[in-house]
């Protein structure tokens, strides 16, 4: 199994609904399901100060509309490390950023449209 991010936003009736996917088939990977704790979740990751991605090691990573912000704000401090985490992970730096920027496009997409971003 894979791990996918999407987009969402709230209806007036308080239900999320996902916005559909790119155009471009694989733009909602965002890493194998290991990849929760042995990536995301990782020490390493942990080490970077992130707070919403370690919420994947033994669950999904919802981001709220009012949260979008500060974890784009995570991600960019992220960045500069992915690299390391490639390594560390044992995924490889291609792999890592594809993933990562996969997120990101999605948390923007987010933010455009007054939603959140949900990782499962």
């Amino acid at each position: 199994m894979s791990l996918n991010v999407d987009t969402y936003v709230y209806e007036a009736n308080g239900e999320w609904t996902l916005l559909e996917d790119p155009d471009d088939y694989g733009k909602t990977m965002a890493g194998f399901e290991r990849s929760r704790s042995k990536l995301w979740g990782s020490e390493a990751v942990r080490a970077l100060g992130a707070r919403f991605f370690p919420r994947l090691d033994g669950g999904n990573l919802r981001v709220e509309p009012g949260e979008i912000d500060d974890f784009l704000a995570e991600c960019e401090a992220i960045r500069p490390h992915i690299d390391h985490l490639g390594g560390v992970s044992g995924y490889g730096a291609e792999y890592v950023t594809r993933c990562f920027n996969n997120i990101v496009a999605a948390s923007v997409r987010a933010r455009a449209e007054g939603g959140g971003v949900i990782v499962w």
